[in-house]
């Protein structure tokens, strides 16, 4: 195949938000709202990233600003009653921070977020030097990828690998980023494959199928699971 899947450079911001390790609550807070954040990295020394304070790293300050816990709170969210006593960005960040490289898919950079709970992600170089950020918005915006241009992707990395004229003839539409790939093909039996294939072309909402074979036969394969791991912290 001949396209690449996009890397997280494609998407990121390169300008950024970020304080340093000294940085006040105050000055946290006024640099999150003065860039509409919910986290900034900390930095160090000529750049280095070295954590991140996300909006929960502060709630604790308010949360427990006019209340006395009892012994099992204590215990059970003494890592909370810690950062409501913090007042500097070193003693505030979630660290080591969670990062992503400027190579990585964004498929990569999706899964990181979804398993971390985190709605984005420091971009750094291999001595952890602060590149830029990547947020979910940014990863989304594949799917603002044209039909058309969608729809020869398909056609030129999967239909005329697996279903070559003449022996096949397979059409493809794509409406709202869902592919329908339709017409008499060979062997159904690859459908599967196409499947997997299609849905991996960026941009792909679903898959549909409404094909007729004259070979080998076997059912398309099930849409994948619609679970999703959303986020909403950090």
């Amino acid at each position: 195949m001949h396209g690449g899947p996009h890397i997280v450079s494609d998407v990121m911001t390169h300008t950024v938000a970020a304080i340093g390790h000294g940085a006040t609550f105050k000055e946290i807070v006024r640099m999150m709202h003065g860039w509409k954040v919910s986290a900034v990295p900390v930095l160090e020394g000529e750049g280095r990233v070295v954590g991140v304070v996300s909006e929960a790293d502060l709630l604790p300050k308010e949360e427990f600003r006019d209340s006395d816990p009892d012994r099992h709170t204590q215990l059970r969210r003494l890592s909370d009653l810690a950062k409501a006593g913090s007042v500097t960005a070193g003693e505030l960040m979630t660290s080591p921070a969670l990062t992503v490289h400027a190579d990585a898919t964004l498929a990569q950079a999706a899964r990181t977020m979804a398993r971390a709970k985190v709605k984005r992600l420091p971009v750094v170089d291999e001595l952890g030097m602060l590149q830029g950020i990547v947020s979910r918005a940014d990863l989304l915006k594949v799917f603002l990828r044209d039909d058309e241009a969608i729809a020869e992707e398909v056609r030129r990395e999967v239909v005329s690998y697996l279903f070559p004229a003449p022996t096949s003839a397979a059409r493809v539409a794509v409406r709202d980023g869902i592919v329908t790939l339709s017409g008499r093909i060979r062997d159904t039996s690859l459908v599967p494959v196409a499947a997997r294939l299609i849905r991996a072309v960026e941009g792909v909402v679903d898959v549909e199928f409404d094909v007729s074979g004259h070979g080998r036969s076997s059912e398309p394969a099930p849409a994948p699971s619609s679970h999703s791991e959303d986020a909403s912290t950090s």
